[in-house]
């Protein structure tokens, strides 16, 4: 059995933890089945965007007319689109890949590693041993037990980056990010969306409004369909699937499409693992428990980014890669903060949030609540935005910002602000005492923290 200092499951956020490792001069063994890189690279956050950016040009070119401005999108090569991303994730992973093997201070397994015991892995049939272990091994697509789902092809968020050709017709299973952002893309690309969410609302975790707002743009773009759960999918001889569901209200729909993807969330990959085998334990939903520090029940084996499940973010997961390497190298004991994490969604409407929502801020705090419409502020009358909004949530004894959420264009460069201002204190007189540029959209910011008022309670 092979001896090191460190092991390091994972090569996403993992890396930022083996650089550490190799700072400190310790004998690092990094590893990872692959793909190089971790699923931001190659799977999620970078390729996804590449795509949603070509699906922003042409919504905003059909969207033009509201200007004065007659644009049309003629056609749209689908194939280059798809072509331009893989080959710049591609160039990325070889990156990545040329960094870890030219590196002769790392081992490095690329291989399905398991547990074999406390602190030992197998590693492709060899055997090798840590006392300091960091599992980055990030996540995979749930898929759901729906029957006959096993019996057909589909298409997961990792799967369709290999396509070639525009789909004619798609339903979408889950409105969650993935799922709105995809249902976005494909829409933008001239494939005929049905979106399927089995929760009430789209992206249940955001504010109701905001999710009303959202679903009302999308509908007017393909089918939507919240509070509905399907039942059945099966292979239909005309249309390719056919999606069994049924709503809340006991109404059937019965939807055929060419193409099924299934984007129902993820899931982590610590089952793959053996983690059993460490005694460290997960929770009802496979996710690695950890405490604020990252630790797990185990000494010194800890786990961070998706393998956790807290915040499945990739700028999340660097950050308690970064304090956990801080931690356990330079003898820290910090705590990871996540009242300041933002999230963004990148559908369209962008949607971009930080902290509380206003449900779980009033469960704790007196509340009050800012609102501002984009067409409130010179820039966004300019850009004839008349839907998007923001809102704020404050602890009205210290005007200490609890929550703050933003749909509209730009929204995921304009909650900056406010992240910066929660990070280092998070009072309105932070960002109400600045001078903002004007007319620039970052005024949105200043109106609705003007706009506090104490919720009226519901009768």
């Amino acid at each position: 059995m092979k001896e090191y200092d460190v092991i390091v499951i994972g090569s996403g956020c993992g890396l930022i933890l083996v650089d550490e490792a190799l700072a400190h001069e310790k004998r690092v063994a990094l590893v990872d089945r692959g793909p190089l890189g971790g699923t931001c690279l190659n799977l999620g956050c970078i390729p996804s965007k590449m795509l949603l950016q070509a699906a922003d040009e042409v919504m905003e070119t059909q969207e033009s007319g509201k200007l004065g401005i007659a644009a049309q999108v003629n056609s749209i090569d689908f194939g280059s689109i798809m072509d331009r991303m893989r080959q710049s994730i591609g160039s990325s992973a070889s990156y990545v890949r040329e960094s870890i093997e030219g590196s002769d201070e790392i081992d490095f397994y690329e291989v399905q590693g398991r547990f074999i015991d406390h602190y030992a892995m197998d590693v492709g049939g060899r055997q090798i041993r840590a006392n300091t272990i960091f599992i980055a091994s990030g996540s995979r697509p749930n898929i759901p037990p729906i029957n006959g789902l096993d019996g057909i092809e589909y298409l997961t968020s990792d799967t369709l980056l290999q396509l070639t050709r525009t789909p004619e017709s798609m339903v979408i299973l889950g409105g969650g990010y993935i799922g709105v952002e995809y249902a976005h893309f494909f829409a933008a690309m001239g494939t005929r969306v049905t979106l399927i969410e089995k929760e009430h609302r789209l992206i249940p975790y955001a504010e109701p409004e905001i999710s009303g707002l959202l679903k009302e743009r999308m509908k007017t773009r393909m089918q939507v369909h919240v509070g509905t759960e399907v039942e059945e999918v099966r292979p239909d001889g005309k249309r390719g699937i056919a999606i069994l569901a049924r709503n809340k209200e006991g109404g059937r729909l019965d939807v055929r499409a060419d193409t099924l993807l299934v984007a129902t969330g993820r899931r982590s990959n610590a089952d793959l693992l053996h983690v059993d085998w460490t005694g460290v334990k997960l929770d009802n939903e496979g996710f690695i428990k950890v405490n604020p520090r990252l630790q797990t029940n185990i000494k010194d084996i800890y786990a961070v980014g998706d393998a956790n499940g807290l915040y499945m973010f990739t700028h999340v997961a660097n950050q308690e890669a970064r304090l956990t390497a801080h931690n356990h190298f330079h003898g820290a004991h910090l705590d990871m903060d996540y009242s300041a994490a933002p999230r963004a969604i990148f559908s369209w409407p962008q949607i971009a949030s930080v902290g509380l929502t206003e449900a779980q801020a009033s469960s704790q705090f007196e509340i009050g609540i800012g609102r501002a419409k984009y067409s409130d502020v010179a820039k966004g009358e300019a850009m004839m935005e008349e839907a998007g909004f923001a809102k704020a949530i404050i602890e009205l004894e210290s005007a200490r910002i609890l929550g703050f959420h933003i749909i509209g264009p730009h929204a995921s460069i304009i909650i900056q602000e406010v992240v910066n201002a929660m990070t280092s204190g998070g009072h309105t007189d932070e960002i109400l005492g600045s001078m903002h540029i004007h007319p620039a959209l970052t005024e949105l910011i200043q109106r609705t923290l003007n706009r506090i008022e104490a919720p009226v309670p519901s009768t």
